[in-house]
């Protein structure tokens, strides 16, 4: 496959994100177009009428597959048609002898509830929800998580390693977690961190609106890290606190800090994806103003 005989789908692909989600997802496009054209990208293209009308690609992760993206075009999209991607990806990842388990998060795929996919009896849905903010009255929300001494600083590198452990700490026992084994481990959330910051599949990393929550003794206790997806619109990648401070509005703190910053920069609106099962982030989420725009499913293939 060569990047010309993509280009055409992902133009269509790129239209698709700007008009279900606000998404300008051309950096994530130009990203795959750079890795075919180097003979770098794992992957398969669905042909129809002499053209490339599909294409998937994944990578994997130490004993971990990723399918990083799954896209056909409207008029040829089905159910079947996406399963003739997904099944020669999942027969490649069982048979290397080092993968046991497959993560996907697909947010264009068809019906992601109730519908058969390839090795069905080793894959697990969890729903997913996609939420959207306006950010005009922003400003105007309270200030909160002020009366127990935590202070609050724009994320620097610096606090990268730290960021790791916490987030390893806080996602213990958390149904995030069976869905990225990433938030198990340190080393796994330094690989998440890294990708968030390098990366372009969640929108380019923005350090301005991301901010960090610190204890009186100076020590890492929650985190909100922000994006661009579009010039006008933001995305939060990532939020999360310590237990030790979990019910003293820290959190609410933290998104609303890069929530005004976003607005700042000339953000319209800010978005962000959580677990459905996750009541108490959607409680919080509901309180700023974010609202519920759309619903995919994350997937999980263990024990291939």
């Amino acid at each position: 496959m060569r990047p010309d005989d993509l280009q055409p789908l992902l133009t269509e692909e790129i239209e698709e994100w700007r008009q279900n989600l606000d998404w300008d997802f051309k950096g994530s496009a130009d990203l795959v177009e750079r890795f075919v054209a180097m003979h770098a990208l794992m992957g398969y293209g669905l042909v129809a009428a002499n053209r490339i009308v599909g294409y998937t690609y994944y990578v994997c992760e130490e004993r971990k597959g990723l399918i990083g993206d799954l896209y056909v075009l409207p008029r040829y999209r089905s159910e079947e048609m996406e399963n003739q991607l997904l099944r020669p990806v999942l027969d490649r990842l069982a048979e290397a002898p080092w993968v046991r388990r497959v993560e996907s998060q697909l947010m264009m795929l068809t019906r992601s509830f109730d519908r058969i996919l390839p090795f069905s009896e080793h894959v697990s849905a969890y729903p997913r929800t996609f939420m959207t903010v306006p950010l005009d009255s922003v400003e105007r929300l309270p200030h909160g998580g002020r009366d127990i001494g935590i202070t609050y600083q724009t994320w620097h590198d610096r606090f990268q390693e730290e960021a790791a452990h916490l987030i390893s700490a806080a996602y213990r026992g958390h149904i995030d977690s069976e869905i990225n084994d990433q938030y198990r481990s340190p080393s796994g959330a330094r690989r998440f961190l890294l990708n968030i910051v390098q990366y372009p599949g969640c929108g380019a990393f923005y350090s301005t609106a991301s901010q960090v929550a610190m204890t009186p003794g100076h020590r890492l206790c929650g985190i909100s890290l922000a994006s661009l997806v579009r010039h006008d619109v933001g995305h939060i990648t990532q939020i999360c606190v310590g237990p030790e401070v979990r019910g003293k509005h820290v959190g609410y703190e933290l998104l609303r800090r890069s929530l005004v910053e976003l607005r700042r920069q000339g953000c319209r609106k800010a978005t962000l994806t959580v677990t459905t099962a996750n009541e108490t982030a959607i409680r919080l989420y509901r309180q700023v103003g974010f609202a519920p725009s759309r619903s995919f499913a994350a997937f999980v293939w263990d024990g291939l």
